[in-house]
């Protein structure tokens, strides 16, 4: 489901803001007040899973809402280089001051989907599910967690106010596990889970007995994740972290663990590559 929509106009606004400052000194002194044009979005590259098509096009109705679509692809749809995503009709000004703005969202939004979906396809038939991390662009999260669930990941926390994470710093900062998780139950409302950080087989084992819901194991090695997957038994959902990539998913996905989160996914992405192309005048 896509972020609410005054979120999205919020992001939106900002980049306008952000690229075009007061004036667009080569659109606004070359272009007449009454030009109007029709332009595509042409995919220029093979094997994509399309995001973001409704929240880039909203960027030319926010400039002028007299723009009229033909959408051709919808999100989730695969996309193959040539596709026609959809085309655009209205003032020329607005298509070529919110050229840039919509593609750079619609790239990145894409290539996160895209990414995300290549990951689903590696870990099927196993139990591990695909979850993004809080290493989100500041101010993109939503839009880049709702591209996630598109390639078909899920979302971890939102944000720090979604579920209580001991993350290494916490324990070294505050002492033991056990200590730390007896803490924070005194003080969570029910419906808050606790999810551990560790780092070894004996962290592994001090989790499960101090009741966390979600254990995480970080940058453990696949045999040392099949031992922590016998002895938590189903007790605490397990979740693998760290130097997940496209080699090395399907190893980590069949020692049985329940999800697999990749901060890659938003991070450090390739953007989808798709063009904006407007019909040349006679």
């Amino acid at each position: 489901m896509q972020p609410l929509q005054m979120e999205i106009d919020s992001i939106i606004i900002n980049a306008i803001k952000e690229d075009i400052n007061y004036i667009d000194v080569t659109t606004d002194y070359l272009i007449s007040d009454d030009s109007v044009s029709t332009a595509k979005y042409v995919a220029k590259d093979s094997g994509g899973i399309l995001c973001g098509i409704d929240i880039a096009l909203r960027v030319f109705t926010l400039l002028d809402d007299k723009t009229e679509f033909d959408i051709k692809l919808n999100d989730g749809d695969k996309v193959e280089k040539g596709d026609i995503i959809a085309t655009i009709t209205g003032k020329t000004k607005v298509l070529l001051k919110g050229e840039r703005t919509a593609l750079n969202l619609l790239q990145h939004l894409s290539g996160i989907a895209t990414m995300t979906n290549r990951l689903v396809k590696l870990a099927e038939g196993t139990n591990a599910s695909i979850a993004d991390t809080r290493k989100t662009l500041p101010g993109l999260r939503s839009l880049q967690k709702y591209a996630v669930t598109v390639g078909g990941g899920k979302n971890h926390r939102y944000n720090l106010s979604d579920c209580a994470m001991l993350k290494d710093t916490h324990l070294d900062a505050y002492g033991s596990i056990t200590n730390a998780v007896e803490t924070l139950r005194k003080k969570l409302g029910h419906t808050v889970m606790i999810e551990v950080e560790t780092r070894n087989i004996n962290e592994v084992r001090e989790a499960l007995s101090a009741g966390a819901d979600i254990i995480m194991l970080d940058n453990m090695d696949c045999e040392t994740m099949r031992e922590a997957v016998k002895i938590a038994s189903g007790k605490a959902k397990l979740e693998a972290s760290g130097n997940v990539t496209e080699e090395t998913i399907v190893s980590i996905a069949k020692t049985g663990v329940d999800i697999i989160s990749v901060g890659a996914i938003t991070h450090s992405v390739k953007a989808f590559d798709i063009s904006m192309r407007i019909d040349k005048r006679n």
